[in-house]
Formats: structure tokens, C-alpha cells, sequence
């Protein structure tokens, strides 16, 4: 059958809103995957002064939430680092604070600069410091502050991509009238902070690829959403990791340190603050120059859940230092 006949088909069978399988089916059931996203660095140093001067620009009430979207490179103005999940780094100045509103999306906030701004979720108030974990849980209220004296910068992750896949993203603001009245906390479960988990750490092996790897884990001993993972690694200086792969798409924040990563054919350089991201199924391993602590999130939970998770790496194996 000649193409001429082939095409005059498809543009008949297009009409009625059908289209030949065979012409795509390599595309939409690789024998791998393929993602459009592509690996890549936003190194904190660069990124800071734009930060600082989008507070000069619009104020956080202003802009509801003041945030430089980190985009990846294969999908400009998508709003996402990677394939699934979305990454920002979010400034709040003294005296400054947000109004409360809630969203399906679930959120990460990883405290990357400052100290002694809060976050409130649900009326319950945490004060936040660097190198902490909170968490803003699908449709919980949350608004944000700082009432120090330096401005607080935090990196943000989300499921916003999922959620909009499903075509299932609901959002609304708390009235003014309405506004909830805050309970400090201590230890509230949407907060993990950074030095126990950081010590907790010391007490890990080494494994080859990962260094010593804890999740952060709720109350059920879950991860901390049903769609995002987050981690916390230690990488000893002189550390040398072997390479892996997965199909979740893996963000990392830099807590401490300086180091490099080989993701695919690239080799970044990184330091703290510095964020990359490793998309699905590339190849990655990590070297530590000093002793270095990478923070970093995924959609692992929700690939696993779904049956879809997928690692390859080498058998399991304790580090061994030179």
C-alpha cells in the first residue's frame, strides 16, 4: 500500500476523531522511558538577587505568594522542574505576611535562608528555621509570616502537575472575615525539624549510591504525602557513589556542603543552596567534595502506589571509604 492512500485514510478517519495506533505506538508504550524533561541546575548564588529584587516589585500580599518558579529547560513557561512535580523558591521579607488559602496540591517547604518566620496550617503556628521541613497537607489552610528582621527564603515543592493531570486541582481563600486564630506549636506533625534528622544521619550506613538515606516519614510511618517523598542524604567528604536510576523524578536541595553530581551525559557542580533535578530513568551518581547533606523529593510514593516504580542499581553494598 502505497503512503498516498495511507494519508487520504487518516485525514478520512480524522473527521470522526479517530487516528491510526501504529503510527504512534513507539511513542506512547516506549521500551523506556522517555521524558521531556531534562536535567539541570539553579545555582542559588545566581538566582538570590532576582529573589530579592521580585520583593522591591510586588509585596507578598500583592502577589499572594511570592515565588521564582524553577522551570525545566525542556518545557519553558510549564510551570514544573520535571515531567510531574513543581519547584520554586519562595521569599517572604520582614514584617511581612500571606493571606491563608488552601489547594488539593500538596506541599513541601524545605527552609533554605533565615530564621523565625512561621508557617500556620490549619491554625496551628510553627516557627520556621533553616534546613526544616514543613509540610502543607492537601486542602489545609495555611498562610505564612516573619515577623525577625531578615528576609526567609524557602524552596518549595508540589504535586501541582499530578493534581492537573487528573484535572483535579480545587483552590479557595479564607475569608478575611473568617481569619483563623493562631496556636503556636512546638512539634506539630507537619514539621520535621532539620538537626535531629541531620543526627539521626550519623547513625546510617553508607550505601554505594546513596550515602546514608533516611525518608521523612509521618505519625503511620508513611511518606509524608501520598504523592511526595522526601529525603534526607549524607554524602562524607571524598564520598564516591556508584550510578543508579528510577523512574521517579527526583528534586534535590542542597543543605550543607559542596560536591557534584553526573546526571546522564551532564556533570553540575553544586553548592548549598544549589538546586538540580534528575529526570526519569536518567542515570545519576554523586561525588562529595566535603562532607555534604542533599535534601530531595520525588514522586515515588505515587508511582509506587499506582505499581510503577522502578529502580536499577548495583547490589545493595556498604560504602567503602579509600
Amino acid at each position: 500500500m502505497t503512503l498516498a492512500p495511507r494519508r487520504e485514510f487518516y485525514q478520512r478517519i480524522a473527521k470522526l476523531n479517530a487516528a491510526p495506533l501504529w503510527e504512534v505506538l513507539s511513542d506512547i508504550v516506549g521500551a523506556k522511558p522517555h521524558s521531556a524533561a531534562v536535567p539541570a541546575i539553579w545555582r542559588y548564588d545566581e538566582l538570590r538577587p532576582f529573589l530579592m529584587e521580585s520583593g522591591e516589585l510586588i509585596t507578598a500580599r500583592e502577589a499572594e505568594r511570592r515565588v521564582l518558579i524553577l522551570e525545566n529547560p525542556g518545557f519553558p513557561g510549564g510551570s514544573r522542574i520535571s515531567q510531574s512535580v513543581y519547584a520554586g523558591l519562595q521569599l517572604v521579607l520582614p514584617g511581612e505576611s500571606t493571606s491563608s488559602h488552601r489547594h488539593v496540591a500538596s506541599a513541601l517547604r524545605f527552609i533554605i535562608e533565615g530564621e523565625g518566620a512561621y508557617t500556620a496550617v490549619d491554625g496551628e503556628r510553627v516557627t520556621m528555621h533553616t534546613g526544616d521541613l514543613i509540610l502543607t497537607p492537601s486542602w489545609t489552610f495555611h498562610d505564612h509570616g516573619n515577623p525577625g528582621s531578615t528576609p526567609v527564603v524557602w524552596f518549595d515543592g508540589l504535586d501541582i502537575p499530578i493534581v492537573n493531570f487528573f484535572d483535579s486541582s480545587f483552590a479557595e481563600h479564607l475569608p478575611e472575615e473568617a481569619t483563623q486564630t493562631a496556636v503556636h506549636s512546638a512539634s506539630p506533625a507537619f514539621a520535621f525539624p532539620y538537626a535531629p534528622v541531620r543526627e539521626a544521619l550519623r547513625n546510617k550506613s553508607l550505601d554505594r549510591c546513596y550515602g546514608a538515606r533516611i525518608e521523612y516519614l509521618n505519625a503511620n510511618g508513611a511518606s509524608v504525602t501520598p504523592t511526595l517523598g522526601a529525603f534526607l542524604q549524607l554524602l562524607p567528604a571524598g564520598f564516591k557513589g556508584a550510578p543508579y536510576r528510577s523512574t521517579d523524578s527526583t528534586v534535590y536541595c542542597v543543605a550543607e556542603g559542596r560536591g557534584s553530581s553526573r546526571i546522564g551525559d551532564h556533570t553540575f557542580q553544586w553548592s548549598t543552596r544549589d538546586v538540580f533535578v534528575v529526570p526519569s530513568w536518567f542515570r545519576v551518581s554523586h561525588d562529595a567534595a566535603e562532607d555534604s547533606v542533599l535534601f530531595s523529593f520525588s514522586d515515588r510514593p505515587a508511582q509506587k502506589a499506582l505499581g510503577l516504580w522502578r529502580e536499577q542499581a548495583p547490589a545493595p553494598a556498604e560504602f567503602q571509604p579509600d
